[in-house]
């Protein structure tokens, strides 16, 4: 698991960026937060997460993003 912190959400589009420990910032979408709503999410708040594809051909993601 990597760990991060949420840095931007855009809430009414479903989706936000995690900035990795190395300083990388990652997509996230709403779907692939587990055990936790997305609206209650806040920027700064701590997560961890797993690196998938993105399912669209666009790069990499993260998947299974769960509060710390």
């Amino acid at each position: 698991m990597q760990r991060g912190t949420v840095v931007r959400l855009i809430r009414d589009r479903g989706f936000g960026f995690i900035k990795m420990e190395n300083g990388q910032e990652i997509f996230f979408h709403a779907t692939g937060v587990v055990g936790y709503p997305f609206d209650n999410l806040a920027e700064g708040q701590a997560v961890s997460f797993e690196i998938g594809q993105d399912t669209r051909g666009r790069g990499q993601r993260a998947v299974n993003v769960r509060v710390d």
